[in-house]
């Protein structure tokens, strides 16, 4: 693993890189943000400025977190290796515990004569998290609940034990809110590298649509209860997962109809909140003429159920829901903007990503590969698997503390097969092919046992085995 002593005595001096080659990055993390997106096809979520993105860039149909909750999954894309070598597992593990000196995305573009900055949520909240020497500036905003002043309505409901379980309609404006803010941040530091002549590293942190789920009254006004869909799923299909399945005990009397209708509605009233947010951003490149010198991504760190698999809410479950995230990436004269990757992808991908695209040396000890070919040819397959792991404790919480064991996954072009606690706890096994609803565990049907064996052995070999030629 280099550290960033290593790192600094290898280039020994500053990198010489062309200006005209000395492209920006804008780099936007979601919270909690599932695929309920326009350009993902989801047919009632409202989400017109990522559509507007996903049209101009590249959007990844199948792109994985490494780790379905905040802090494991943000230290892993932000150092570009998986959990199992970040050995950050929970929300509390401080970001540098087990990585020592290693050198960070933003700390890596910052040695290189970058202006670093972030406003909003990049590495997870709290000192323990959050990595100062990675920038040049940092603005955390003021937290994800909404002042009781703000709220005009809100919604509760004893939802699964131990998660948030609330909505709020605001009168806020929207430059007054957390994520309001991050926005017009981000713009003016972008700005600010602009006047001063440096390329920037500019991270933007949306804290929406995290729980609770509190955005300003037009955005929940975008949608019609009546026209909220329920999931396609019953009681019957929770009662028939694995324990170790579960993130969360469910709540003693199941949600009312009416309930599940009015949380999805409000989670999606914060996507398209988020979304405007997004457009601040946008139109800040657009106003900076940026586009032609800056790669944008766009990525949540994890995704999020809404009452599927029979009453699931929350996230740090190893099915797609929770798993596959939304992943847009703008990167100026590639072949493939404009187009769909339907390829697997992970997000441990981002950092070396960003450094070929940057024309920076590959970065050493990331675990990633560059996803750059794919900007060119979207249509080219890339990985064999992706990997994704859980954690869970003696008790369901939403964040098990002490990790008593893992659930590990790996999923395919077909399948997907999780071990839990290396199957002490139970193996599952999906096929996408006739059950993309992931309803079905044909793990015990001996007619898929050599599948299930090869997908057992791909999954010890883990993400080196898996790698593109």
């Amino acid at each position: 693993m280099t550290t960033r002593r290593e790192f600094l005595g290898v280039i020994s001096g500053p990198v010489f890189v062309r200006p005209a080659e000395r492209r920006n990055v804008l780099f936007i993390v979601a919270d909690d943000l599932n695929n309920d997106l326009g350009c993902y096809g989801h047919p009632v979520a409202r989400s017109p400025q990522l559509d507007s993105l996903g049209r101009r860039g590249v959007v990844f149909e199948r792109a994985y977190c490494q780790f379905p909750l905040c802090q494991p999954s943000r230290v892993s894309f932000l150092s570009g290796r998986y959990p199992e070598t970040t050995r950050v597992w929970s929300l509390d593990t401080p970001t540098r515990q087990h990585l020592g000196d290693t050198v960070l995305l933003p700390e890596y573009f910052r040695t290189h004569g970058y202006f670093t900055a972030h406003a909003g949520k990049v590495f997870h909240t709290g000192e323990h998290a959050e990595d100062p020497r990675s920038w040049d500036e940092e603005h955390r905003e003021f937290g994800k609940s909404p002042p009781p002043e703000e709220v005009l309505e809100r919604g509760t409901a004893q939802g699964p034990s131990g998660h948030t379980f609330e909505w709020a309609m605001l009168r806020s404006k929207d430059e007054e809110t957390p994520d309001g803010f991050v926005a017009r941040k981000a713009v003016e530091l972008m700005e600010k590298a602009v006047r001063a002549g440096k390329p920037f590293f500019v991270a933007a942190g949306f804290r929406r649509p995290h729980a609770p789920y509190a955005a300003p009254k037009k955005y929940f006004d975008l949608y019609s209860l009546d026209r909220i869909p329920l999931p396609e799923t019953s009681a019957v299909h929770l009662e028939r997962l694995l324990p170790a399945a579960l993130n969360l005990d469910p709540p003693p009397v199941p949600l009312s109809p009416d309930d599940v209708r009015r949380f999805r509605l409000a989670y999606w009233a914060c996507i398209s909140f988020m979304d405007a947010q997004v457009g601040v951003l946008l139109e800040g490149l657009t106003r900076l003429k940026l586009w032609d010198n800056t790669v944008v991504v766009f990525v949540s760190d994890n995704g999020y159920h809404l009452g599927d698999h029979g009453g699931l809410w929350h996230k740090n479950t190893l099915f797609e829901e929770s798993a596959r995230v939304p992943l847009i990436i703008w990167a100026p004269q590639t072949a493939g903007r404009g187009r769909r990757a339907r390829g697997l992808v992970e997000l441990v991908d981002l950092y070396p990503t960003l450094a070929e695209l940057c024309h920076l040396p590959r970065p050493e000890g990331v675990e990633g590969a560059s996803l750059a070919p794919i900007l060119e040819r979207p249509e080219r397959m890339f990985k064999k698997a992706a990997f994704t792991v859980a954690s869970r404790g003696s008790k369901r919480e939403a964040d098990p503390q002490p990790v008593e064991y893992l659930g590990r996954s790996v999923r395919t072009a077909r399948w997907r097969y999780t071990e839990w606690d290396e199957g002490r706890r139970g193996v599952e096994l999906y096929d996408h092919q006739t059950d993309p609803g992931e309803l079905q565990n044909v793990a015990a049907d001996p007619r898929h046992a050599q599948v299930q064996e090869e997908l057992r052995g791909l999954l010890r070999g883990g993400w080196r085995a898996a790698r593109p030629a």
